[in-house]
């Protein structure tokens, strides 16, 4: 992912967010809509959310330490996963505790004209922060399904703040029906049922981006045509004759460990080996720009040598 398209995603997201915090908060207000105060809730930890995005972005560019050899580029998994973890289920918490409190006291719904002029407008600019959001991710995306890029993404800050507005659409969408639905019926019941739905639904988003990065933080190597491609360039290299074993991890999304035991002649001298390091890391590089930290170690092929004995 281009750090530029994640952070102009995270800006898009965060500047529909406060404006719509603050119409919802209004419209709670005059209307007394426990799904209203929900989403009102669900905008402030998701305006949260693009701000722990941001500052572990920051975070990440710091340069590495005697403490820290390979950098802090996996800080962004980090907060990632706090936005999982923390802001999310807060968000679901208390929506799902406003809807039960709701159905235990129920309230009569007021000036339900603010909650519809409010959801309408929340609608659009979530929409527009949505749209925002799948341009910035689309040449990263490719053929993939969208499920599978969000599986497969190395950088967490595009697959959390698409289903963060792929959320918060939904949960719109479930507060529209819960206020229209208490306004044909009366019953303010439905509103109660609508800041159900909101919770779950972020309950369910929490779960999926709770799993998703922790993979990334507990450390995913690369992808199978990556390997793939990093294999090709190291048995490219004329002093290599095959890659015995290999390893690699992400330090961060735009940063790849990759060590490897290679094998190499039998009556290679130490020259011929230090010039085949060297070209393999060069192809390597020019194969996989993001492969920075490269440790290869050569050895013998001695299944080769029981084979041809």
């Amino acid at each position: 992912m281009s750090a530029s398209g994640g952070t102009k995603a995270i800006v898009a997201a965060l500047t529909a967010n406060l404006a719509i915090a603050l119409a919802k908060f209004v419209a709670a207000f005059f209307t007394s809509s426990s799904s209203m105060l929900a989403e009102g809730i669900h905008s402030v930890a998701d305006s949260g959310n693009q701000l722990l995005l941001l500052l572990g972005g920051k975070r990440a560019q710091r340069e590495k330490d005697q403490k820290h050899p390979f950098g802090y580029g996996r800080e962004r998994y980090f907060y990632a996963f706090v936005v999982a973890v923390v802001l999310f289920t807060i968000g679901a918490a208390f929506s799902l505790y406003e809807g039960f409190s709701k159905i235990s006291h129920p309230h009569e719904l007021e000036s339900p004209i603010w909650a519809f002029a409010v959801l309408i407008f929340a609608i659009i600019a979530e929409a527009f922060s949505f749209r925002t959001a799948i341009k910035e991710a689309n040449p990263l995306r490719g053929k993939q399904s969208w499920v599978t890029f969000i599986r497969r993404s190395k950088s967490p800050e595009l697959p959390v703040i698409l289903l963060e507005d792929l959320g918060a659409l939904l949960g719109l969408i479930f507060a529209l029906f819960g206020v229209t639905m208490t306004v044909i019926t009366g019953a303010s019941i439905w509103d109660a049922i609508g800041t159900l739905m909101i919770g779950v639904l972020l309950a369910v988003i929490a779960v999926i981006l709770a799993i998703e990065t922790k993979s990334l933080l507990v450390g995913e190597g690369a992808s199978p045509e990556m390997e793939g491609q990093i294999r090709t360039a190291l048995e490219g290299a004329p002093e290599v004759d095959r890659v015995i074993h290999m390893r690699t991890m992400h330090l961060g999304p735009e940063e790849l460990l990759v060590a490897a035991k290679i094998a190499v002649a039998h009556d290679d001298t130490a020259s011929d080996v230090a010039r085949g390091i060297d070209e393999a890391e060069r192809r390597i590089r020019e194969a996989v720009p993001i492969a920075r930290v490269i440790y290869l170690e050569p050895d013998l092929d001695r299944s080769h040598s029981r084979t041809a004995s």
